[in-house]
């Protein structure tokens, strides 16, 4: 997809989350860890020391502004979010850190609770390995490293107060297509935390859930399955689709068999949503996700459930989908 350039494909990971561009990149953060004391003097800053595969801020994003061409953005996995805020004491809608495949290093400037959510990857606070979906107490000066998750895609990180980077039109979510809010993470890059939170640190005792097998997505048809045979419904409830590596926060391009026309030409361009199913002349179908367009041309066959969205954020390059009408 090209409104990220950071394609998931385009790099595997150590399954500590540490590649040699990681290495690479570690100098450059150590190099910015004076200058990172001064300025965050008074104030919790994270500094980051290993920026990942493509991490950005997100909080629940901007909704309500499709009408003036903005996007609602926020995290892709929003229950992830929700529920790592909700085990810091933080609104749900605060802003924490979005890691695709983890990779992820942050040097903690002061004491700090945090708790990671979302694909469950391997962490460590200076070497000694900690847990998802609790919360954790940092100490200063403490670096917590994330890995790579086994299965799952995204991972969530919360710290008590939220990050306190600039909100652009209501929100400190980065949306990669649009340009709008922060830039995705770099090494040497100081993170503010603020002071907001007021609730308790909260343990949630609810079993995580894993899902064996295809992500099964629920979807509903059109508004333009009358653009399709009647075969192509069925064809795409029907067969495996397999997310590829054009994959990004715009969307997913997936690999499975092609949906046919049933009309040529290409529509006038009309609203999008997340979870729209656009099909683009390879006939092959693109799932978008949070970042995606507020406008495009191709016609959309189906819809997943926004019940769905959060799975189908989990889903990685080689992953399967199976798609159900309801």
């Amino acid at each position: 997809m090209n409104g990220d350039s950071g394609h998931l494909g385009d790099a595997v990971p150590a399954r500590d989350g540490v590649s040699d561009a990681d290495a690479d990149t570690h100098a450059d953060a150590d190099t910015h860890a004076d200058a990172g004391a001064d300025r965050g003097a008074g104030s919790a800053v994270l500094l980051v020391v290993r920026a990942g595969y493509g991490a950005t801020v997100q909080d629940l994003g901007r909704p309500g502004l499709a009408a003036l061409g903005v996007g609602r953005s926020g995290a892709a996995d929003r229950g992830a979010l929700r529920l790592a805020n909700r085990l810091v004491g933080n609104p749900e809608g605060a802003a924490g850190i979005e890691m695709p495949l983890g990779g992820v290093e942050l040097e903690f400037g002061r004491a700090a609770t945090c708790a990671l959510a979302g694909a469950d990857c391997p962490a460590w606070v200076d070497g000694r390995p900690v847990g998802p979906r609790t919360p954790l107490a940092v100490p200063a000066g403490a670096r917590l490293r994330i890995g790579t998750p086994d299965r799952g895609l995204r991972a969530y990180l919360a710290v008590r107060g939220g990050l306190d980077v600039p909100a652009v039109l209501g929100s400190r979510a980065t949306d990669t297509l649009a340009g709008l809010g922060p830039q995705r993470l770099t090494a040497g890059q100081l993170l503010p935390v603020g002071t907001a939170a007021t609730g308790w640190p909260a343990a949630e005792h609810a079993p995580r859930r894993d899902r064996p097998g295809p992500v099964v997505l629920h979807v509903v048809p059109g508004p333009r399955d009358d653009w399709f045979t009647p075969a192509a419904l069925r064809t795409l409830c029907g067969e495996p689709y397999t997310v590829t590596a054009d994959s990004d926060r715009v969307g997913m391009r997936l690999d499975g068999p092609v949906l046919e026309r049933a009309r040529g030409g290409e529509l006038p361009s009309e609203g999008m949503v997340g979870g729209a199913l656009q099909v683009p002349p390879s006939g092959r179908p693109i799932l978008f996700l949070a970042d995606h367009p507020v406008t495009g041309g191709y016609p959309v066959i189906a819809v997943v459930r926004r019940t769905d969205l959060d799975a189908a954020a989990q889903a990685r390059p080689g992953d399967v989908l199976r798609f159900r009408l309801g």
